[in-house]
């Protein structure tokens, strides 16, 4: 995974526990994006290009971790087991989801069947 692709998926991290501390203490929910910004100490529409993709520098990437009380180079590593969805793959989540929706229960068994045909890792072949 690319440097840019880690240091986005950690600040949605931060901000999923952000996010969470507050609904935790009864804050509602509106607005907390551009509470999150403030507490980085940057624009809400420069957190809102962030959670589109646009690349964290250096010096952003240094003051976010300061801020969010995390030791230098944090947001550099790995976080989560799992990587984060990126755009394109929650579009093909939500157009498999329309399309097993729209099936009666042998269309339903077919999409089944076909993803599970092409989601089991390859067996090594023997030479």
């Amino acid at each position: 995974m690319s440097l840019p692709a880690i240091r986005r998926d950690n600040v949605l991290i931060l901000f999923g526990d952000f996010v969470a501390e507050r609904a935790s203490n009864g804050a509602e929910p509106l607005g907390l994006a551009a509470k999150f910004a403030e507490k980085l100490q940057i624009s809400a529409s420069m957190w809102s290009q962030i959670k589109k993709g646009r690349v964290i520098s250096d010096k952003l990437a240094r003051q976010i971790e300061n801020r969010c009380g995390k030791e230098p180079l944090w947001l550099d590593a790995p976080q989560s087991a799992e990587p984060l969805p990126d755009p394109g793959e929650e579009r093909f989540v939500e157009l498999a989801r329309r399309a097993y929706r729209a099936q009666n229960a042998r269309g339903k068994r077919a999409l089944r069947t076909i993803l599970l045909e092409h989601g089991a890792p390859q067996k090594a072949q023997k030479e």
